[in-house]
């Protein structure tokens, strides 16, 4: 696999950045994401200031998300643009000219928050530039600590509890959450060009990569789907311990992250993964009832 560099970036003229700029998504686009999560970004139950840090770190991993995803012209380039705006805030210089970017300004300065994850966030979209194929689950696991992983540790940052016991477990999680994701929208990133599923895997089941294109779901791709869950469900688990080790809002927000996996994983199932029709999503009411079952 191509090494994805995360580090700092070429300087560009400031007309070019100003030209980059005009293509980097909106606010508001952006944050209309979290509705479609399988978990709420932030409670109301856990306090209007940590609500606020919550929503400045999704915004974001959002933000790159969506110029890796979506954003037009050169997408590396644009990623460039924010990382400069990510190197400004933390160097402490003039604000971030981006809005999500000075929004996220309070949340790194109060929580002293550090920069590496932020970075890590970076580097898994221009990884999603350059690598479109994962040949082991490891491979795809490497991804996920760089896609998914951050934004855990982040979450344990913000309430003070991120010690080098929780982080891995954390790290367990939020790659179990990804590869939920990575099932509801096979469909969705085959159109992209992407698959997020070991190549090894679909072999091993018989699937070709023209399956992720059809209307519905073939036994084949079916039974590998189930197969990716469980794991999925395994990596899931890691959160029990998590759970039991913290107090207070920290322990309703990760149960809440945990239950979303687990109501999503559910909603696949009972859909028997037909996931290419339409995306299996759990409710507000499965997620709620999940949330009190972690919590216990």
């Amino acid at each position: 696999m191509s090494d994805v560099r995360v580090g700092p970036v070429a300087p560009r003229g400031a007309s070019e950045v100003v030209e980059l700029e005009r293509d980097l998504p909106g606010t508001e686009l952006v944050m209309a994401r979290a509705r479609g999560e399988n978990f709420s970004v932030a409670s109301y139950l856990l306090g209007r200031r940590t609500r606020g840090h919550l929503r400045a770190i999704y915004g974001f991993a959002r933000l790159v998300d969506e110029i890796g995803d979506a954003a037009p012209g050169d997408r590396l380039a644009l990623l460039d643009v924010v990382e400069r705006d990510l190197d400004r805030l933390f160097a402490g210089e003039p604000e971030p000219t981006q809005p999500l970017l000075r929004a996220l300004v309070p949340t790194v300065r109060e929580l002293e928050l550090p920069r590496e994850p932020f970075h890590r966030l970076i580097g898994a979209n221009r990884q999603d530039q350059l690598v479109s194929r994962y040949a082991t689950f490891e491979d795809l696991r490497a991804y996920c600590a760089l896609s998914a992983d951050p934004v855990g540790e982040l979450v344990l940052q913000v309430f003070g509890r991120a010690t080098p016991e929780r982080i891995p477990q954390s790290d367990r999680v939020c790659t179990g959450l990804q590869v939920v994701e990575h099932l509801q929208d096979i469909g969705e990133d085959y159109v992209q060009g992407r698959i997020y599923l070991p190549l090894e895997d679909l072999a091993r089941f018989g699937v070709d990569e023209t399956d992720f294109g059809k209307a519905r779901v073939s036994e084949q791709l079916r039974a590998l789907l189930a197969f990716e869950a469980e794991r999925a469900r395994s990596l899931l688990d890691a959160g029990d311990p998590l759970i039991r080790s913290l107090r207070g809002r920290a322990r309703l927000a990760v149960a809440a992250y945990v239950a979303g996996g687990r109501a999503a994983l559910r909603a696949l199932a009972e859909a028997h993964y037909e996931v290419l029709a339409r995306t299996p999503r759990p409710s507000r009411p499965r997620q709620a009832l999940e949330t009190l079952e972690a919590l216990t």
